[in-house]
């Protein structure tokens, strides 16, 4: 049996070479799990970390009942550890947040109270503690993107989202897939609401992000979406006989 269909809330967390804040990571998720506002539990992907990610989260899911992993053979970076953690989950939702805790585990509680109606309820980053250079790169990039998508979002780069499993199934992989999912959500006939939530300094590790996944590859990112919106196949099944109800 898969145990995240056990809850109702995945929240999946990947992990490159964040062994400084793993410790930070099992505190504040023990902490909002009790306090969430459904039955929620996290799924640590590994995406193939060279430092000592994997063994300290190995030690944080005999220690926790509610937190689970799945170990990546090689580095494929943040879409494929998003994608193979949505697609490994079971429950009805399935949420994301990055392991730098610059966002809080408890404003998923902000996202959930609309979750019922949207298929993807995302944050905004209010306040937002970097530095001027990279606001200044996203400021860039998501307008350059939502002029290309119009998908009339915000702050796509906010790592905190909430989406209903199965459309979130049925997003189309690449590499910088993370950077689209409003838009991916959009394509499929799905509703986006964006709420603000708070925003930190990252106090641990190294960001994995630099002038080119910031803002060069976003750029081109959005040639190919704009490819694939235009082939894009949307479906629905009004009826089968070989699937249980």
């Amino acid at each position: 049996m898969n145990k995240t269909s056990l809850y109702q809330l995945t929240v999946i967390v990947p992990v490159y070479n964040e062994e400084d804040n793993i410790d930070a990571l099992e505190s504040r998720l023990s902490v909002f799990l009790p306090q969430a506002r459904v039955a929620t539990c996290v799924l640590f992907v590994n995406d193939g970390s060279t430092d000592s990610s994997l063994e300290r989260i190995r030690e944080i899911c005999r220690r926790h009942t509610d937190f689970f992993y799945l170990n990546l053979g090689r580095n494929g970076g943040l879409s494929a550890a998003m994608k193979a953690g949505i697609d490994a989950v079971e429950s009805p939702y399935v949420g994301y947040m990055d392991a730098d805790l610059q966002t809080a585990p408890e404003d998923f509680n902000l996202l959930l109270a609309d979750i019922e109606n949207y298929e993807l309820v995302m944050g905004i980053r209010a306040n937002r503690k970097d530095t001027i250079f990279k606001k200044l790169q996203s400021k860039i990039a998501n307008g350059f993107r939502r002029m290309m998508t119009h998908d009339g979002v915000q702050d796509t780069g906010c790592p905190l989202k909430v989406m209903h499993t199965d459309y979130a199934r049925r997003v189309p992989f690449f590499t910088g897939m993370h950077r689209f999912l409003p838009a991916l959500i959009q394509l499929q006939e799905g509703r986006v609401k964006q709420v603000p939530v708070r925003h930190f300094p990252r106090t641990a590790g190294v960001s994995k992000y630099h002038l080119w996944n910031r803002l060069v590859s976003p750029f081109m990112d959005c040639f190919a979406y704009r490819w694939m919106k235009k082939r894009y196949i949307n479906y629905s099944v009004s009826d089968d006989n070989f699937r249980k109800a």
